[in-house]
This record gives structure tokens, sequence and C-alpha cells, in this order.
């Protein structure tokens, strides 16, 4: 399932064949998502790692892990609303499976910066550590 999420970012991203009009998809998705609420903009939930702040907030429901997310820069809210989007509604086990080296294939490093795919290494750490916790606690 996740392989097929992550295919279907490969294909929205291929409609482009610039790396701007990527970039600039980005951003729109970044502008489109959802605001987080800003009694949920807490320390605990932010993303250590990132040049901008990012909030990832985890919710365990009936066993699948749910996420929301938001940050003060667009286009990193772009990008974590993708990862939220590969990640949301899956099982513990699946998301701590994953070979996140499946996520190379997005090119995301033909688009944003490099401290930009540092963020998004972190983000996927932080997916990564909210899904082991969880586990421990199941």
């Amino acid at each position: 399932m996740i392989n097929e999420r992550v295919k279907k970012i490969i294909d929205d991203l291929e409609m482009f064949d610039e790396d701007i009009d990527k970039y600039e998809y980005i951003v729109d998705i970044g502008k489109n998502a959802p605001d987080l609420e800003e009694n949920l903009k807490k320390d605990e939930f932010l993303v250590h790692g990132c040049t901008s702040k990012v909030w990832l907030i985890p919710q365990l429901i009936d066993g699948k892990l749910n996420f929301k997310a938001d940050s003060n820069s667009v286009i990193v809210k772009g990008l974590v609303t993708i990862l939220v989007s590969i990640f949301q509604n899956l099982y513990i086990d699946d998301i701590l499976n994953f070979n996140n080296t499946e996520l190379e294939k997005l090119n995301l490093t033909e688009i944003i910066s490099p401290t930009r795919q540092n963020g998004v290494y972190h983000m996927l750490n932080k997916i990564r550590h909210y899904a082991e916790v969880y586990k421990e606690g199941v």
C-alpha cells in the first residue's frame, strides 16, 4: 500500500517536465493543506533538525497511525503533507517495515535544496519514531 502511494506521487510529479514546476506543485500542496489548530502547535510535536518549524502529531486509531501536520513554510508544509499522505492510516508494522529508500524514487533531490532534503529525513525519522513508540505501548 505504501509503495502504491509513493507511485501515485511519482506519477503526479512526472506530469511536470521542469523541476521548477514540480517545486510549485509541492508549494500548491502546502497552500491547500489544512492549517493545524494553534493549540496543537506544541514543542513536543516539533520535528527537530528542520530549518522551518514542522509539527507532526500522531494519533492511534483502531491500531493504525494517523497524522496531522503543519509548518511555518509553505514548501515544507507541502513536503510534510506528501509524507503524511504516504504514511496516513497505516498499521504500525507497515510503517516500521517500509524501506525509506523507496522514497528516493520521488527524486526530491532534484527539486528541493539539501537543507530541505535534510528536513524530509528528519520528518521521516519522526514518523518512524512515533511508530516505534506506539508499538512499544501496544
